[in-house]
C-alpha cells in the first residue's frame, strides 16, 4: 500500500510542479502534452490553481505513506 502511495503521491508532484512551471514560466513547452492540466477543458483559465492543487495532494499522499511506514515500524500494523 505504501508503494502505491509513494507514486501516485510522486506522480501528482511532477504534475503539479510540471504545471506550475510550465504556466507560470513558460518553461517546458515540449511537455504541455504530457501535463494533466492542459487536457481538462473545463480548468481554463484556472491551470494555476489546479497545479497547486496537484502538489498538495501528491504531498500529502508522500506523507501518508511516511506515517504508515512510521506506524508499521513502531508495530502498529
Amino acid at each position: 500500500m505504501r508503494a502505491v502511495l509513494k507514486v501516485f503521491g510522486g506522480l501528482l508532484l511532477v504534475q503539479g510542479v510540471g504545471g506550475l512551471v510550465n504556466t507560470l514560466i513558460g518553461w517546458w513547452r515540449w511537455a504541455e502534452g504530457l501535463l494533466v492540466v492542459n487536457h481538462l477543458a473545463f480548468l481554463e483559465g484556472y491551470e494555476v490553481f489546479a497545479a497547486v492543487v496537484l502538489c498538495v495532494l501528491g504531498l500529502v499522499l508522500l506523507s501518508i505513506a511516511d506515517s504508515a511506514r512510521e506506524a508499521s515500524a513502531e508495530g502498529g500494523e
